[in-house]
């Protein structure tokens, strides 16, 4: 790869002085290192407080421990995946560092997929362990026999709570809110009964290589079909190092930073810029459960003097126009940064009004662990762009004919930087298409399409893949026409993003009936059934025909030509 110098790379200019322009990605062997090296430095620290628990490092490490030995009693073996599927509780942290310090490969699973969903990500990963959330357990009974799964934990919302509180809560949740369905799964072990097994069996520290995976997760794809990003331990602890070499100006004088953890530790933005750096700086994650609920979250938010707040513009105009969010200090807030969608101007200003902190807007995919660039270097913060590249990491454009584009001109976002991934597990054809390799090195096309400026900062200003982006969630046109096209009564579908003020992008169908007696209802019920609620189809329009190339090729592109000509006028 081509080494990095202002000479060759104008973003370099502005890099404060102590920023560095790289950094090393082999700070820590394994992200099993990174994490003993935290719960030796800071045992008596909190790591993580959720509904009024504080759980410290000194604790998560004998909890961890004792998951790990749980689950290699069970005959669990280095490199086999465990799928996780909760939301921010306490259980999480302790299952995901309890599986890694076993070596175990984990498989992070959005806790709202629908058993269709569940049933691909369980078969393409070869899981062949689970930590499930009782609330979703029976969408997993419905599928379960069709995997690898053998080993199935179920854990209950209050499960790490302590008495009384873990009672209360799991009652009201299982009997008041009715929000645990009835389910059976045969030789099931509760969460805390595998900690207390674990808790009597030896756990043996097993030696994991920086270059072995850590993490798959699991993106869309181009072709409906959700591809799982090989993840190493390499590739996170690169961007755990390249995240506090960004922030170190911005927390010089923060001794213990407390970040707010409100996206979920499943998606890979939570993953590396809350859990693993807080390992690395000894910091507290305060765990919101539910950040919909915004009464809840904005009384957690007044118990803590936090310092981080990573979130997504959903998020922050939500609080902002809570009539309660003025009983918030955000006095201690020192980094707000936004990923996921993109950052509105308006949004951004209003935070800053409100906290006093600009939010400092990046880049970044699940391919590559996740971010590429930020914002708010030496001071300045462009809004409407995505920064410049972060440390040891290169961002360059590239033309249709693959040559790369001069400043100025708009090509495909092409990446190169130690936490760019190994590839698609078992889809050596799909890593094939997303990799680029020219004498400079190999470089990742991210399918954004981007503008570098004269003096390196960059913007995106299309994207190549038809996804939509709901709420920094990925949606995949493919994926929901192949569900519509099943429901009984349809001829034809198509979908695409409409821009919406509230999400980023809604989902959109265009649906031509084969039985006239179709309706909009039975679409979005057959929709919920089968795909998770993000997913499902905002707006439903029937149509006698849809636009067609002459070979006969949906063309989504006319249809949200003809959605954005409707909105300007």
């Amino acid at each position: 790869m081509t080494s990095i110098s202002k000479e060759t790379f104008p973003w370099l200019r502005h890099y404060a002085k102590d920023v560095p322009y790289e950094i090393n990605p082999d700070e820590f062997a394994s992200i099993i290192d990174l994490l003993e090296h935290a719960l030796n430095t800071y045992p008596e620290r909190t790591a993580y407080v959720n509904m009024g628990k504080d759980l410290s490092f000194a604790k998560l490490d004998e909890l961890s421990r004792h998951f790990a030995a749980y689950l290699q009693s069970l005959g669990l073996q280095k490199g086999d995946r465990i799928a996780i599927q909760m939301p921010n509780v306490l259980q999480y942290p302790i299952a995901m560092f309890g599986a890694l310090r076993a070596g175990l490969v984990i498989v992070n699973t959005n806790p709202l997929y629908t058993s269709r969903e569940m049933l691909h990500q369980f078969k393409d990963s070869g899981a062949k362990a689970i930590v499930i959330l009782a609330n979703f357990a029976v969408n997993l009974e419905k599928i379960v026999a069709q995997t690898d799964i053998k080993h199935v934990i179920v854990t209950q919302l209050g499960d790490m709570l302590g008495f009384p509180k873990k009672l209360i809560v799991n009652a009201v949740v299982k009997y008041v809110k009715k929000m645990v369905p009835g389910y059976h799964i045969a030789n099931e072990v509760s969460f805390n009964s595998a900690l207390s097994i674990g808790k009597e069996k030896t756990y043996s520290r097993p030696n994991v290589s920086s270059i072995e995976m850590a993490f798959i997760q699991y993106t869309g794809g181009t072709t409906g079909v959700s591809k799982g990003a090989m993840l190493t331990h390499r590739n996170l602890i690169a961007n755990v190092e390249m995240n506090a070499a960004w922030l170190a100006p911005m927390l010089k004088d923060t001794a213990v930073p407390i970040f707010i953890t409100a996206l979920p530790l499943y998606h890979v933005y939570a993953l590396t810029v809350n859990a693993l750096a807080a390992l690395r700086s000894g910091g507290m994650n305060v765990l919101i459960t539910n950040p919909r609920d915004l009464n809840a979250f904005i009384n957690d938010l007044k118990k803590y003097a936090f310092n981080i707040f990573p979130g997504l513009n959903t998020l922050f105009n939500g609080l902002i126009n809570h009539p309660r969010i003025g009983e918030v200090d955000f006095s201690s807030l020192k980094v707000t940064s936004a990923g996921g969608m993109a950052l509105q101007k308006i949004v951004a200003e209003n935070w800053e009004k409100l906290t006093g902190c600009s939010v400092m807007e990046g880049y970044g995919l699940s391919e590559t662990s996740p971010v590429l660039s930020g914002n708010i270097i030496n001071g300045e913060n462009r809004i409407g762009t995505i920064g410049v590249p972060w440390p040891s990491t290169q961002l360059r454009i590239l033309r249709d004919d693959e040559t790369w584009a001069p400043v100025g001109e708009a090509g495909e976002i092409c990446a190169a930087g130690p936490q760019v991934m190994l590839g698609y597990y078992n889809r050596p054809d799909e890593t094939t298409k997303v990799f680029f390799e020219d004498e400079s090195g190999r470089w990742f096309k991210t399918g954004d399409i981007g503008i570098e400026s004269a003096d390196g900062f960059f913007k995106i200003v299309d994207r190549k893949k038809d996804m939509i982006l709901v709420s920094g969630f990925n949606v995949y046109p493919n994926e929901i026409e192949e569900v519509v096209a099943q429901c009984p009564g349809v001829l034809e579908v198509a979908c695409v993003g409409i821009p919406d003020e509230k999400s980023g992008e809604l989902v959109k169908v265009y649906v031509v009936k084969k039985d006239p007696e179709l309706t909009e209802a039975k679409i979005r019920a057959y929709c919920k059934e089968n795909l998770t609620a993000y997913k499902c189809p905002k707006l439903v329009e029937f149509r006698t025909e849809l636009p067609k190339t002459n070979v006969g090729k949906i063309l989504r592109k006319a249809l949200r030509e003809e959605e954005m000509a409707k909105l300007k006028k």
